[in-house]
């Protein structure tokens, strides 16, 4: 099965964009357009758990990611990827580096993030609701959560339906249908050598500012821009401000990597 995904747009470089774990593939719709009539290639998927992508087989996300790719005949693509989705960027990056021609992260976690003290309350939190039963309670905490002060009620709307989707497929799965994460190190994401963006909010769990200054040092291509407006889903909160900073990124990237990747059909 592949994953469930969009197309458009035609150009030189093929992007393509990766969800936050709170949401799906439509949390990119102040973007996806944006840089397509920008000149890319664009593509956009629903990992498996998310939105129109079930889980029906053990998995590890980055492998589902090269998969699509294979499956639709792209050589080197430009990762986009927001919180969880940024995590699976880099794992991808780390373990196909021929694949990867930039990476644009937005609040990324990283493989083998350590949680402070604050996540993991959260995470306890978020726990003792689903085994409750109180899903509503777990999705109005996600959303209260993830969301900055610039989110208005569409974006707060938008992250409760999609979190329900994702509780719901996910609680639903075999439990050895769960995913499993890659082995990728500290050494792995410093022999990423492409050009990188690591955005971050002010208004974000310190986690993840956290991850931001261990990025700047790991990797020797990237260039960090802190988002004094944002929280942890600036695609939500700022659409169009954040569709320019992402055209702004690419299209540097895109002059760095000339080689055009294997269209997209």
């Amino acid at each position: 099965m592949k994953l469930s995904h969009d197309l458009a747009g035609s150009g030189p470089l093929t992007v393509l964009l990766l969800h936050s774990g709170v949401c799906d593939r439509r949390m990119w719709d102040g973007q996806f357009h944006a840089l397509a009539e920008a000149g890319h290639r664009v593509v956009r998927c629903d990992l498996r758990g998310f939105g129109d992508t079930p889980i029906d087989t053990p998995h590890v996300h980055a492998e589902d990611v090269r998969a699509l790719l294979d499956h639709l005949g792209v050589e080197r693509v430009a990762l986009v990827g927001s919180s969880f989705g940024g995590r699976v960027a880099l794992e991808l990056a780390a373990l196909h580096p021929d694949r990867v021609s930039a990476l644009a992260l937005l609040a990324p976690g990283i493989p083998g993030m350590v949680p402070s003290s604050e996540l993991r309350a959260w995470g306890a939190r978020e726990d003792a609701l689903l085994e409750a039963g109180d899903l509503d309670a777990a999705v109005e905490l996600n959303v209260d959560t993830w969301l900055g002060p610039e989110a208005g009620p569409d974006a707060r709307a938008f992250v409760r339906e999609a979190q329900r989707r994702a509780f719901d497929l996910q609680l639903a799965a075999a439990e050895e249908h769960h995913p499993t994460a890659p082995e990728v190190t500290r050494d792995d994401l410093a022999r990423i050598r492409v050009p990188a963006l690591v955005a971050v909010g002010a208004h974000d769990l310190p986690d993840f500012r956290a991850v931001a200054d261990e990025l700047g040092r790991l990797l020797p291509a990237a260039r960090r821009v802190d988002l004094d407006w944002a929280g942890h889903l600036p695609a939500l909160e700022r659409p169009d401000e954040t569709a320019r900073l992402l055209a702004a990124f690419l299209a540097g990237a895109a002059d760095r990597d000339p080689a055009p990747g294997a269209s997209v059909e």
